[in-house]
């Protein structure tokens, strides 16, 4: 497999994107281990739109870590896709919107060029885990994938890509402590181990 790596782990204000460039680490010697070729775009970098398709086109799976800024993925994030993805229409990411003129209520969203194409991400929360999961905290019992990153996921699916299960990160502020991070290197790599696992043996 080939993998292109995402940092989005932006420098802006108080924060350094230290961690995903941490997570980042985690991820390459994972790979590096297991023998797979791989890529990083690091999105504090300037980047060729252009470029960066190909890096998609070439990609088996791409994994995206970035933190969440207001609910949101951070500013240079959303410009990289916005200026890669858009790059990538008629040129391998994605042909049209996928609906006809003959009838344009239907199949919207079916366009997509990277069948057969995986991606994963991960985010970095201030939040706690149970401000997602206990009855009367903030985002109302309703896990990140299915909130925050709903959009993020239907935009990897208008271009084709499939889900593969991600890794969220949480209260990386207020408690960060050494524990903490050793334990969630260990889980994250657990995590990986089962995702390439699984990889293998539907090759």
């Amino acid at each position: 497999m080939k993998i292109f790596i995402i940092n989005a782990g932006q420098v802006f204000a108080h924060s350094g994107g230290k961690f995903n460039e941490m997570l980042t680490g985690w991820t390459t010697s994972f790979l590096k281990r297991k023998g797979l070729e791989y890529r990083v775009a690091n999105i504090n970098n300037d980047f060729d739109a252009m470029e960066e398709v190909e890096n998609f086109k070439w990609a088996d799976m791409v994994i995206y870590h970035t933190p969440v800024w207001w609910f949101q993925v951070p500013g240079r994030l959303k410009k990289y896709i916005d200026d890669v993805f858009t790059a990538g229409h008629q040129n391998g990411m994605y042909a049209s919107d996928g609906r006809s003129r003959l009838n344009p209520a239907i199949n919207y969203g079916t366009g997509g060029l990277m069948q057969g194409k995986k991606y994963m991400v991960t985010t970095t929360w201030n939040a706690p885990d149970t401000a997602f999961t206990l009855p009367g905290e903030f985002f109302d019992q309703r896990p990140v994938d299915d909130g925050v990153l709903f959009g993020f996921h239907k935009m990897n699916q208008f271009v084709g890509m499939t889900r593969t299960e991600g890794f969220h990160f949480h209260d990386l502020e207020k408690n960060a402590t050494e524990e903490r991070i050793v334990n969630y290197r260990r889980n994250y790599l657990s995590h990986l181990e089962e995702i390439f696992t699984l990889e293998k043996q539907l090759s």
